[in-house]
């Protein structure tokens, strides 16, 4: 038989630059980074394209066989230097108790580290159903296909990738590094100036959505 569930969807969102401006947090950890290993690290650039997993950001300030061990130092300083500083994107608590409000889920997918990505969430009192941590792109329908996600919203190519992989529909906010075009151009069903604009976007979502029990998805 169908589960006898609200029929609401469960919805993922994407972390850095969607539901949180970790950029400040970010900068102080790059310039923590810089001071405890002695390497210059551009830490303005750095934070123009967050998304892709820091390994990938390393690798253009240090020697390849030296980027694992520098990335665990960076996750070590960034409690201390990252989490104070990061605020919540306009509309982003707001977005996730329109979620749960409607009746369903709303998980955090994410590439960051998940005890720091936990950590940001709490600290700002953004609560999730659920936040899966060290996913990039398509990676991230792992997490959005276990968890039966309809809808994932997220700033990047990246996270439209991730979204398409699923199955899931693919929101996008032109809140990071990518413009509207560029989402649009990469197969974003829906593009958003901000969060600000989701609740009443999910609210038509949800009105024109057949009313269906899930039968699919697990991780309820």
């Amino acid at each position: 038989m169908a589960h006898m569930t609200s029929p609401a969807p469960t919805v993922g969102f994407d972390l850095d630059m969607t539901l949180i401006d970790s950029r400040p947090g970010i900068r102080a950890c790059y310039l923590a980074l810089s001071e405890r290993t002695g390497t210059y690290v551009d830490a303005d650039l750095a934070v123009t394209r967050l998304g892709p997993p820091l390994s990938e950001e390393l690798v253009n300030w240090f020697p390849p066989e030296e980027v694992e061990s520098v990335a665990d130092l960076y996750r070590e300083l960034y409690p201390a230097t990252a989490i104070a500083p990061t605020l919540a994107m306009p509309g982003a608590r707001e977005a996730v108790a329109a979620v749960r409000r409607a009746g369903g889920r709303a998980i955090v997918v994410t590439a960051k580290f998940e005890p720091n990505a936990k950590l940001h969430l709490e600290h700002l009192g953004i609560e999730p159903d659920a936040v899966i941590g060290g996913l990039w792109a398509e990676q991230k329908a792992e997490a959005l296909r276990e968890y039966g996600a309809e809808v994932y919203v997220g700033d990047h190519l990246g996270d439209v990738r991730g979204a398409r992989a699923a199955g899931a529909l693919s929101v996008a906010v032109a809140t990071g590094p990518c413009g509207e075009p560029e989402l649009r151009a990469a197969g974003a069903d829906v593009v958003l100036a901000d969060l600000t604009a989701f609740p009443q976007w999910f609210e038509g979502y949800l009105g024109d959505r057949p009313q269906q029990q899930e039968a699919g998805g697990s991780g309820s």
